[in-house]
Order: structure tokens, then C-alpha cells, then sequence
């Protein structure tokens, strides 16, 4: 893989605060990728309470039609503090109001992806999204490298740890639902994706500025997640991701102190399709910059994934071939977001 980026980076931020009037021509997409506002003003995605989800038979029929119907869903009573949310999303706001020279220290590269950056994939000549992120690698915690983490704001290496592993513990108990929600073994998708101490997750806090065009560009183009599952802290006071629903796309309305949950690729090729990994995008404001934290829980890398035997029947076979994740992660690495062509290049029937 290409060890540096195929043209000089720009800093989406430091673009919008120089209060241009036009969105740079490298930002503006095809006008059938541009954002679309058509969301039905009555849908919403389900909103789950977890103190009334495990082990009951009628939390996980709601947790089993949210992953089937949606592929999202925002979990309330999830056991992540209140106010180390608020707390860690501030930090991350403050990290991004620093001075360029100061965040450049930990500008990354496509080898890792691991810092501060503002474009994902390497194809020269692309169009790009309106934002720029820190991506931190966090599970296993053999392969943190402390000099990657931000220094400033102080106290943001202990919030990040500290949020870190809630949200761990989070996602270790929705795994458990999500196998029995599928009739499995509490521990079957958990074992799949090669036990507690051997999965992976890495964060990335997303900062997308204000934009003077919205609708002609976005802040992260429309995909699926490649990993197992994604637990995002959104921006309470902006919204801003888009999740699409048949021909729509709908915008999620942040409920108050909940998480937004997304089934990742892995867990639609594990449960041979019967979940889905949904699109989403994020679209931009003309007012208002946005900041959110992404926590990404995923297989083991250097294991094959494919289809949960316990799953498959005559009449439905397995629709996946497996694939390592560490593999199957390159293809948004080397293309970036592109829709759901990854978890479709992998359909049996190809």
C-alpha cells in the first residue's frame, strides 16, 4: 500500500476559516452523490433501551427487527457515563481548535491511517469529503502507540482510555445480544470474532466545519462500516448523519444521552445477510462546525470471516466467501467510501 497520499492534504478546517464563499471544485461531488434532503419527517430509527434488552425475549425481538429492517438503532440506559460523554466530546473540540502546526504533529498517513488526517483513500484525483478526523488505534492494547495519542487538551489521553473502555464493555454485551437476538449461543459471534482479549477497535473523532455550499458537497461520503459493529457519540446539537432507507435518506435525530449502534459488514457476512449493513453519510452545515466519536469493534484481523455454519440451511446457503478482515479492511483503506461495493464484492454467487 502506497506509504504517503497522492496529492499535498489540506485542512478542511483551515479551508472553511479562511471564509471562502464556494466549495473548492475537489470537494464538490457528481450530482448524483450530492446530499439528498427527502427524509420522511415520521421515520426515525428504533431507539433501544438496554436495561430492557438482555436475556428478555421481547427486548431482543426488538433488537432482531432493528438489525433486520434498519441497520441501525440508538441504545439509551447503555451503561456509558453521562457525563464522561459529554466530556470526552468536548475534548475532542478542543483538540480540533488548536492550532494547525500543533495538530500537524500527528498528521498519519495511508499506511496506518493512525492520526490527524482529512481524506480517506488514495486515489489521486478524487473527490473528497468535507471534514478531517483523528484515528487512533485501541484494541488490542499490545498495538497502541502512546506517541500517536494527542497531548492537548490536557487530561484527553485519560478521557479517551476512560471512554474507551465503557464503550468497550458496551459493545462486548451487544455482541451477546446480537448472537442471541440470531437464536445462537450467547458467546457464538463473540468466539467468531476471536474472543474478548483478541478483537480489534480503533476510534475516530470526526470534525466537519462549516461549509459554504452543503449541498454540493459532504462530510463523509455514502458507505457501509467494514468492521463488526460501530458505537458513534454524535453532535447533539447538529445533526448530520444520514442513514438511507429504500430510496430515502433519513436523518437521525439524536435522542438525548444515547449512542447510535451500526451493524458493520462483518456482521452481515457472519449472519449470512439475514443483518444488514446499512449506507450512511453525513452531511454538512452552513452555520454550524460538527464533532462526533466513532468507536469501531471488529474481528480479530488475521482470522477468516464467512457465514455462521449454525445459520445456514438447503434453502439458504452461505452468500459470503470468507475473508480476513485485515484484507477486507485495505479495500476502503486504498478506495475510501464507496456505497456497498465491498460486502457485495464478496457474494458467492460473483
Amino acid at each position: 500500500m502506497a506509504a504517503c497520499w497522492p496529492e499535498p492534504i489540506v485542512s478542511v478546517q483551515a479551508l472553511s476559516q479562511t471564509g471562502l464563499s464556494t466549495v473548492p471544485n475537489r470537494y464538490v461531488k457528481p450530482a448524483h452523490q450530492r446530499p439528498v434532503y427527502n427524509s420522511d419527517a415520521e421515520m426515525e430509527i428504533p431507539v433501544l433501551d438496554m436495561s430492557d434488552v438482555w436475556e428478555k425475549p421481547e427486548g431482543l425481538r426488538r433488537v432482531r427487527s432493528a438489525c433486520e429492517e434498519w441497520g441501525f438503532f440508538q441504545v439509551v440506559n447503555h451503561g456509558v457515563n453521562h457525563a464522561l460523554m459529554e466530556r470526552v466530546r468536548g475534548a475532542w473540540r478542543e483538540f480540533f481548535e488548536l492550532p494547525l502546526e500543533e495538530k500537524r504533529k500527528y498528521a498519519n498517513s495511508p499506511e496506518t491511517y493512525e492520526g490527524y488526517g482529512s481524506r480517506l483513500g488514495v486515489v489521486k484525483d478524487a473527490k473528497l469529503d468535507w471534514s478531517d478526523y483523528f484515528y487512533l488505534n485501541y484494541l488490542p492494547s499490545s498495538i497502541r502507540n502512546p506517541s500517536k495519542w494527542p497531548s492537548q487538551p490536557p487530561k484527553i489521553r485519560e478521557l479517551i482510555e476512560e471512554y474507551g473502555e465503557e464503550v468497550r464493555n458496551l459493545c462486548e454485551r451487544l455482541v451477546k445480544t446480537l448472537s442471541k437476538s440470531l437464536g445462537l449461543e450467547t458467546n457464538h459471534l463473540m468466539k467468531a470474532f476471536g474472543g474478548e482479549d483478541k478483537v480489534g477497535a480503533s476510534l475516530r473523532a470526526n470534525f466537519y466545519p462549516k461549509c459554504p455550499q452543503p449541498h454540493l458537497t459532504l462530510g463523509l461520503s455514502s458507505h457501509s462500516d467494514p468492521g463488526g459493529i460501530t458505537i458513534v457519540l454524535p453532535d447533539e446539537n447538529v445533526a448530520g448523519l444520514q442513514v438511507r432507507r429504500g430510496d430515502c435518506w433519513v436523518t437521525v435525530k439524536s435522542v438525548p444521552n444515547a449512542l447510535i449502534v451500526n451493524i458493520g459488514d462483518q456482521i452481515q457476512i457472519l449472519s449470512n445477510g439475514i443483518y444488514k449493513s446499512v449506507e450512511h453519510q453525513v452531511i454538512v452545515n452552513s452555520g454550524m462546525d460538527r464533532v462526533s466519536l466513532a468507536l469501531f469493534y471488529n474481528p480479530r484481523s488475521n482470522i477468516p470471516i464467512g457465514p455462521v455454519k449454525e445459520l445456514l440451511t438447503e434453502n439458504q446457503p452461505a452468500l459470503y466467501k470468507p475473508i480476513r478482515f485485515d484484507e477486507y479492511r485495505l479495500l476502503i483503506r486504498q478506495k475510501g467510501p464507496s456505497g456497498k461495493n465491498q460486502v457485495d464484492s464478496l457474494l458467492a454467487s460473483r
